[in-house]
């Protein structure tokens, strides 16, 4: 597999449907790497634009809290904890206490069990969902096709949000 000139993988442009989801996903993980990549704390902190306070950082611990849930809780069935307060954040707001080098390392970590989770796991596997998702799914099952698909949604949109915020940070642009 071939890399960008930044160094995120290349998706093959032809490939069975199980390596095409997992590349493409990986890219978008090299992608919001790559947007937080150079900046420090501060920067990482920073809010886009009144009224949203969101910033890189807190989109980082989203996206923690998103591979814990859909690869930890809802695929491997583990009993973790959410990491968020359900009712308030998304994983979003910033602990002050915890800097950026522990969330970067923490997201990282919840990627490494998320590959790990999926690794000899069939596409067309399905899960049950906890009740208070099958209202926003639409469903009471996923299968883990579906969740790789979410989940490069998900990345895809948020890589949005980390571009806006990296152009005002610093001024880069693209990628």
């Amino acid at each position: 597999m071939g890399t960008t000139p930044d160094g995120r993988p290349i998706p093959p442009p032809h490939a069975d449907e199980r390596a095409m989801l997992e590349s493409w996903l990986e890219f978008h993980r090299a992608t919001l790497a790559l947007k937080c990549a150079g900046l420090d704390d501060r920067q990482l902190r920073l809010a886009s634009v009144a009224p949203s306070a969101m910033t890189l950082l807190g989109l980082v611990q989203h996206l923690t809290v998103v591979e814990r849930n859909w690869f930890q809780r809802v695929f491997a069935g583990r009993d973790v904890p959410l990491g968020h307060s359900p009712e308030t954040d998304d994983g979003f707001a910033l602990d002050p206490d915890r800097d950026a080098d522990e969330v970067l390392t923490a997201w990282r970590a919840e990627v490494a069990r998320s590959r790990a989770a999926i690794a000899a796991a069939s596409l067309d596997g399905s899960r049950v969902l906890p009740e208070q998702w099958v209202a926003l799914v639409g469903s009471r099952e996923v299968s883990l096709r579906w969740i790789l698909a979410h989940l490069i949604e998900e990345y895809a949109r948020h890589n949005g949000h980390a571009d806006l915020l990296r152009e005002r940070i610093d001024g880069a642009t693209g990628a």
